[in-house]
């Protein structure tokens, strides 16, 4: 009990809006001193370099008048409502079907591209490899070998037709395996092949052609030598809800898979791994039928989870985590629920890994309200942290195409954490103790040649 002295003017309002006040302060300056870049290195926002990342990009699509009949897909969704850009981007005899997946014309072949195009992401544009064909490697992530020098894409290879098993299943292709690409730019990528292939006749068998496989991800196990892939394995009707683990000598496989499991008995659907800087990895996966994410870390040689697990986000229905770290501090990227269909991305933020975690709000900066609330159409795979330049990350996602899933597009787009974040938390008084994670809308962007200069 808080007792006054008698003759003061001090009252118990006036106490408690004086630390309020204090609590304020220490608040700003936090956020000004927070974990600035260190050691003199650059940091993304606060360079000339960088300033051109972070102009806002808008975009202002017409919807024009409909003509003849909507696809099913799209007419299912809405069928008495006016039409809206979800809608159109759903219907894939939309007139505005090149706007969301340009053709082959436009497509990046860095190849070809030289002078003022070297370099240059165009978000959902079809991507060649070296040898001219599409990249195939959805819902991935990237592995970068310190001793070969190299960035490893390893992906879903869906270049097969798309169908669906049964009426009410979902968009399908028949696992052919893990694509992996290589490049020392993040930009060439060379076909490595196919790391981790489907199984063709035993139809027990977690790879067999006709079960899913889906989010491959790769780290590189520093005291057994060993390439550890983690990926999510079900069924035709995503019910076994597993994880499945392989393991490899190389960063281009072939790599052996050894078995799946329910991560401590629960189901698990989207997931992704996370290796943090003392070594020890963490397997991060939606649960309870999408209703939570839990976490856990693995044990050694990164090919089994311990018994330690903490349920996150509990109740918010949240899926494709992208896991980041950044000063001490980390960060995710989530996506709503919505089958193949886009939503919006939430960021959280958290000071341990295991929690607790706190939503920010939705990172998503440019295009149009709908671009904002949809991912820019796309859906959250992993955060690619770039070396040297603190605070700047490549934010990868997939702009998934149900009506022909091998035309799923990438979208890559530069990713900031710096401001404050724009969502009030439970707790500190409603101000936020995390930086603001940004992902920045842009038709056509490159890195800055700081960059490329520090791979050199």
């Amino acid at each position: 009990m808080i007792r006054m002295i008698s003759g003061t003017r001090c009252s118990l309002p006036v106490v408690v809006w004086s630390l309020v006040g204090c609590l304020l302060m220490l608040h700003l300056y936090s956020l000004v001193h927070h974990k600035d870049g260190q050691g003199g290195e650059i940091r993304m926002g606060h360079h000339p370099l960088f300033r051109e990342l972070e102009e806002v990009e808008e975009e202002n699509i017409q919807i024009p008048p409909l003509k003849g009949k909507r696809s099913p897909r799209a007419s299912k969704r809405r069928p008495k409502r006016t039409t809206s850009l979800i809608d159109e981007f759903l219907d894939e005899s939309s007139q505005l079907r090149h706007i969301f997946f340009p053709d082959m014309k436009t497509a990046i072949d860095p190849m070809k591209d030289a002078g003022n195009e070297s370099f240059y992401y165009y978000p959902a544009k079809i991507w060649l490899d070296t040898d001219g064909h599409p990249i195939q490697a959805h819902g991935g992530g990237i592995l970068y070998d310190d001793t070969l020098r190299k960035y490893y894409w390893y992906g879903e290879y869906k270049d097969g037709p798309t169908y669906h098993a049964h009426k009410k299943g979902a968009a399908r292709v028949d696992i052919i395996g893990v694509g992996c690409y290589s490049s020392k730019d993040l930009w060439t990528w060379k076909n490595e092949g196919i790391v981790l292939a489907a199984e063709e006749t035993d139809e027990t068998h977690d790879l067999h052609k006709s079960k899913v496989l889906e989010r491959p991800k790769v780290i590189y196990n520093d005291k057994t030598g060993k390439y550890v892939m983690w990926m999510h394995i079900d069924d035709a009707n995503y019910t076994k809800a597993s994880v499945g683990v392989a393991v490899s000598n190389s960063p281009t496989g072939p790599f052996d898979y050894l078995y799946s499991k329910r991560p401590h008995g629960f189901d698990s659907r989207d997931m992704t791994i996370f290796k943090d800087g003392d070594g020890v990895a963490y397997l991060l996966y939606s649960s309870e039928d999408n209703s939570e994410l839990h976490i856990s870390p693995l044990n050694q040689d990164y090919l089994d989870v311990t018994n330690v697990m903490r349920r996150i986000l509990v109740g918010q229905h949240r899926e494709a985590p992208a896991l980041f770290k950044y000063s001490g501090t980390y960060y995710m990227i989530t996506s709503g629920c919505t089958g193949w269909a886009p939503n919006e991305a939430l960021a959280h933020a958290a000071e341990s890994i295991l929690g607790p975690w706190e939503t920010m709000g939705n990172p998503c900066i440019g295009g149009n309200k709908v671009f904002r609330h949809t991912t820019f159409f796309a859906q959250s795979t992993y955060v690619l942290p770039l070396p040297g330049l603190p605070g700047s990350f490549i934010f990868m996602a997939d702009r998934w195409n149900p009506a022909d899933l091998r035309d799923s597009r990438y979208v890559w787009l530069p990713l900031t954490v710096g401001g404050a974040a724009d969502r009030p938390l439970d707790y500190n008084f409603g101000f936020p103790l995390w930086s603001r994670v940004s992902i920045y809308w842009h038709k056509r962007w490159r890195l800055p040649y700081i960059w490329s200069e520090k791979k050199r």
